[in-house]
């Protein structure tokens, strides 16, 4: 059995530069990844803080949407509340069967690729992504809405504040999973305890008969004409944009393994919490606005006796704090500040579940391996990074339009809601055809445990059957309502990255293939080289010869690429002074390239010698400051990066850390004591051989030509 080598205990952050540290802490160490797991009260924040704050938007887009029609169209909004939420609930209790079935951390993409087949499980992968970057837009433009109502001067700063949330909610993100659940839990539950509040406070002075006036009550509106068919569609397009009020329950399911134990327990647990505040919330939340008028219109100018012109639109939420408890209030302006965090925070849901689906596709081989790293502080940061960087490019090209955003938004989560209760239909009968295809057992216990496993399996069959339903008529409907208004984007997007998600399995199946072990591939070399580049005699090259020499090759050789005929009758005379060790070669290069007159020595060596293994040793600097590697031509990568092409040659990259190294390393390349006499580094038994080959050369355009 091999040895275990392990490494000595370094200091916290030692390596890492220190603004990196500044910005998201020292490194943490593997051994504490179990202390990040999150106790429910940390998690409900965490994961639940896109499901809660959907309350915020998803009755103002609903209105909003029924006043196209005009006022009588506001009598519609009840039975359309009633209906989200009875699907909210169903699709709550269809997630807690499917964290129970698949506790893993795939969600509906591990449902739908075990039970469904390849294609329908990377397609709802691709449709969890997309969701996820539209997730962090939406929520960020929101929550820049609701500070623009409270301060109306900020708004030609639109998408620079949103843009720079984003990366100040990357940071936090960054800094691990306990410090953003530190961050996001006092937000978020002062967003529900106060706006609880503030349903209730309106509720009672309504029941009262004081009840609250909205500043917009009095508008008229200016409704479109509308034929039978059109009503339809409106009152279904209202239902669909109601129902982003769901996004964010299927981020439980993707993160079961981010919970303390027992994790199916406490993520179950959390789900029912969530989706419990997000319903009571969402109808009181509509029930208010509808009892103090509120008359939001997607074009301001709509609203009959709304100066449009010098101002902002407030939210729905801003309308109905200001009148329960009056615009200048300090309720109120909790109530903005609590909503503005919470809608800002709720892209922390998407900053924990892009991440971990990221992992899981780049273990199943659909995305890049780096998604399956974590970083410094135990998270996966390049999925984060990835995800900051896609929802600033939405946020950009939209203009941090929260209108235009959310009719992108709810299509991908829809998709893998409906793929994934269907993947759930047939894990349960298979598990019911498995369970009748058991012999009859003998003894009791295992009759009684059989007859729960059954009876488990025909509940779970039920719900997901009634959530497949219902989430596969919702998608329906989305699609109808909202292709033209600009959800036809996502519809590209999705079946986009999943093929791209196909070709990455594919190469990374035919990697594995190439590069799998077997008993008939064979590497019959003969012989062994090194060559040591040399462009002038300096203390980086002669590191390098000590190395080579150290490794005892059968035959080391110092390689000169002359681009000029000073510059090689300088090296050969230096080489001579310090009677260096090894032979130099000398190559000469009239089209003044490097990679090509070296590779045409090896290949020729190599004819002369036979089929050698060779080594070739690049001196680099190593530098401490940024700009120090813009003042040197770091010839020595671009050289070796060509002869990697070349079968049978290793590189060896031999560090010289100059002086500002101790910025970043804190130390410096130092000759080995003893090693460095009277100027020359090396004892010589025998005289310097140096000698000039001259070999074909390629022109700049690959011909091969003579030289002259």
């Amino acid at each position: 059995m091999s040895p275990v080598v392990t490494s000595e205990p370094r200091e916290s952050g030692a390596d890492s530069p220190a603004a990196k540290r500044i910005l998201i802490g020292d490194p943490l160490s593997s051994e504490h990844a179990d202390e990040h797991l999150l106790p429910k009260k940390m998690a409900l924040p965490i994961f639940a803080s896109d499901a809660l704050s959907s309350v915020a938007y998803a009755p103002q887009e609903l209105l909003m949407i029924l006043l196209t029609g005009g006022l009588a169209f506001l009598s519609f909004s009840p039975w359309i509340a009633t209906a989200v939420v009875v699907l909210l609930i169903v699709v709550v209790l269809s997630y807690r069967q499917l964290i129970k079935a698949y506790p893993s951390g795939g969600g509906d993409y591990e449902v739908a690729r075990k039970n469904l087949g390849e294609i329908p499980g990377v397609v709802v992968a691709a449709a969890l992504l997309v969701d996820y970057v539209l997730t962090v837009a939406v929520s960020v433009a929101s929550g820049v809405d609701n500070i623009i109502s409270a301060i109306p001067a900020l708004n030609p700063g639109r998408v620079e504040l949103a843009v720079g949330f984003v990366i100040l909610i990357v940071i936090v993100n960054l800094r691990g999973v306990r410090e953003a659940s530190r961050a996001f839990a006092i937000p978020t539950y002062v967003f529900i305890g106060s706006v609880g509040v503030m349903i209730v406070t309106g509720l009672i002075r309504t029941l009262a008969g004081d009840a609250p006036v909205a500043s917009s009550a009095g508008f008229a509106v200016q409704a479109e004409d509308l034929t039978q068919a059109a009503v339809i569609l409106l009152v279904l397009r209202a239902f669909s944009s109601g129902c982003s009020a769901l996004t964010g329950v299927e981020a439980v399911s993707n993160g079961v393994q981010a919970f303390r134990k027992p994790k199916i327990r406490n993520a179950q647990t959390t789900l029912a919490l969530m989706g419990t505040i997000a319903a009571l919330l969402f109808a009181g939340l509509t029930a208010l606005a509808l009892i103090t008028g509120v008359h939001y219109a997607e074009n301001p100018c709509h609203l009959v006796g709304f100066d449009c012109e010098n101002l902002v639109q407030p939210s729905l939420m801003a309308q109905v704090a200001a009148a329960t408890f009056g615009g200048g209030s300090i309720p109120f302006f909790i109530i903005q500040a609590a909503t503005a965090c919470v809608l800002l925070l709720a892209a922390n849901t998407a900053f924990n579940g892009f991440p971990l689906l990221g992992a899981v596709l780049a273990r199943d081989g659909y995305a890049p391996k780096a998604l399956n790293t974590r970083g410094d502080r135990l998270v996966y940061s390049n999925g984060m990074i990835i995800l900051g960087i896609g929802a600033i490019a939405v946020l950009v090209v939209f203009q941090a339009n929260l209108t235009q955003l959310i009719q992108l938004y709810i299509i991908g989560v829809f998709v893998s809601f409906s793929l994934g209760q269907i993947g759930m239909i047939r894990h349960w009968k298979r598990s019911l055809r498995d369970l009748a295809a058991m012999s009859t057992p003998i003894d009791a216990d295992i009759a009684r445990e059989r007859q729960k496993t059954a009876f488990a399996a025909r509940k779970g069959l039920v719900i997901n059957s009634l959530g497949a339903s219902m989430t596969v008529l919702v998608l329906v409907i989305v699609t109808i309502t909202k292709f033209t208004h600009g959800a036809w984007l996502v519809f590209l997007a999705i079946p986009v990255l999943a093929l791209l998600m196909v070709g990455v399995s594919r190469y990374y199946r035919d990697v594995e293939h190439e590069i799998a072990v077997d008993d008939t591939t064979h590497f019959g070399s003969t012989g062994d080289v090194a060559l040591i580049l040399v462009n002038r005699l300096q203390k980086p090259v002669v590191k390098a010869v000590d190395y080579a020499l150290a490794a005892r090759h059968e035959k080391t050789l110092a390689i000169h690429v002359a681009v000029s005929k000073e510059d090689a009758e300088s090296v050969q005379r230096e080489w001579e002074a310090h009677r260096m060790p090894i032979p130099l070669v000398v190559i000469e290069s009239p089209y003044r390239t490097y990679a090509g007159p070296i590779a045409s020595f090896i290949n020729a060596y190599r004819e002369q010698h036979g089929s050698s293994v060779v080594t070739v040793y690049l001196p680099q600097y190593i530098v401490g400051h940024w700009w120090e590697s813009l003042l040197h031509n770091r010839r020595a990568s671009r050289i070796g990066q060509q002869l990697m092409l070349l079968h049978g040659v290793t590189i060896t990259l031999v560090p010289w850390l100059l002086d500002s190294s101790e910025l970043i390393y804190g130390r410096r390349s130092r000759p080995v004591p003893g090693q460095e006499r009277a100027g020359r580094p090396f004892e010589r038994t025998t005289g310097p051989a140096t000698g000039t080959i001259t070999l074909p050369m390629a022109d700049p355009n690959g011909r091969r030509r003579e030289p002259e």
